[in-house]
């Protein structure tokens, strides 16, 4: 299923192990080339820039492929319907999708941006055509019967996360997903409990194929997985985030306390009260026990948007000091547990510490002063005064020293 060779990937995964070993000290360059050389891989990859860079120009340049094509052969007077363009543009997905294949597979680019380009214009194709050509108006609103686009999108997105692996196609897939409830039924319960009733076996499944690989690439791209669905379930449930009513209280007068329930059933509601507090401690309590750095922060993220929403959810009326109470006891509680974890022996409390254990760590700390420096460059002390002179003339009474 998955086009790049696990032992390609396990080797990236290495080489990016080294070489932050290497960084941190435990490792010496002498050391470091027998051990990449141990790990070869033939993947062609580039800078996180440069790959944006060229996912934008890859995108741009079969956008204005296609439509160059429309304007040479279908100007004029000669037209097509739009069932006969859907047609076409399901033809020129397929082909997108096929130098996808290639370019990752013989090329072979690996998060190269081309590849991604070609990936994800090719689901985007994929619904306009389908659009076109089996409902006729690409330019009609969506109707009940057209949930077949979101689905559509839903599996396609899937299927290229599960075939090269990029996460934001599984968050595509997400987004897709959330859309189809709206197609089926004008329940708002019944879209949300759809909608978390797919996140959460999503979820359940992703749990469940981590447990034998927690060592290797795949630990790590399910865990990303696994956050993501945890994130989509919490919104989901959040009532006071995802629906758009609570979202125009945030932006109208702070001090009116919120509207009660929102128009959901008050049963319905107050289960979703509980849950928002319910899942952070799940989240926290999964991350805590694999040690997962990544569901450890976001734990903390969504048991933070919970006291957030815990106001409007209550209808109690915010004010504009709240912000400043949650910081002192956002503060307090860092400062409490570096202080605890420090205390330990060496540092440590059961296998946690707050010391930071990986030149990765580091660089995120240290991003901000250096690209401070890199705005404001202090001035060489030693760097001599400007004097113009040397001229030969002056004007107006000037010397040539002016």
């Amino acid at each position: 299923m998955r086009i790049y060779s696990a032992a390609d990937e396990e080797a990236l995964r290495t080489r990016r192990l080294l070489i932050d070993w290497t960084r941190e000290g435990l490792l010496t360059e002498p050391q470091l080339g027998p051990m990449e050389r141990d790990a070869p891989c033939e993947l062609r990859r580039t800078n996180a820039p440069l790959r944006l860079t060229l996912f934008f120009f890859a995108s741009l340049s079969v956008a204005a492929a296609i439509w160059l094509f429309f304007l040479v052969f279908f100007s004029g007077h000669f037209t097509l319907s739009g069932r006969n363009q859907g047609i076409l543009l399901l033809v020129f997905g397929a082909m997108v999708y096929a130098a996808a294949e290639f370019t990752a597979a013989r090329a072979p680019f690996y998060r190269h941006g081309i590849e991604e380009a070609f990936a994800f214009c090719s689901v985007v194709l994929l619904c306009l055509g389908l659009q076109g050509a089996v409902f006729d108006q690409l330019n009609q609103p969506l109707g009940a019967a057209q949930s077949l686009l979101t689905v559509a999108g839903a599996i396609a997105s899937f299927l290229i996360y599960r075939r090269f692996g990029y996460q934001y196609a599984l968050a595509a897939a997400m987004v897709f997903a959330a859309f189809v409830p709206q197609h089926w039924t004008g329940s708002d319960t019944l879209q949300r409990l759809t909608i978390a009733a797919v996140y959460g076996a999503g979820l359940i499944a992703t749990v469940i194929a981590r447990r034998a690989h927690r060592f290797d690439y795949l630990g790590e791209e399910y865990a990303t997985s696994e956050a993501l669905l945890w994130l989509g379930l919490y919104l989901t449930v959040n009532l006071r985030l995802s629906s758009l009513a609570a979202l125009r209280e945030w932006f109208g007068d702070a001090a009116s306390p919120a509207t009660p329930t929102l128009n959901f059933p008050a049963a319905f509601y107050w289960t979703t009260y509980a849950a928002i507090w319910l899942l952070p401690a799940a989240v926290l309590r999964r991350g805590l026990l694999l040690k997962d750095r990544l569901t450890v922060g976001l734990g903390v993220i969504l048991a933070l948007l919970t006291i957030i929403t815990n106001k409007p959810y209550l209808g109690l009326p915010r004010h504009t000091w709240d912000p400043m109470l949650l910081g002192v006891l956002l503060i307090g509680l860092a400062v409490g547990l570096r202080r605890w974890l420090d205390a330990g022996p060496d540092g440590v409390r059961n296998g946690f510490t707050a010391r930071r254990l990986s030149a990765r760590d580091r660089d995120l700390t240290n991003a901000l002063p250096v690209l401070s420096m890199m705005v404001t460059p202090t001035p060489s002390a030693t760097e001599p005064p400007t004097h113009f002179g040397g001229g030969s003339t002056g004007g107006g009474g000037a010397s040539s020293d002016f």
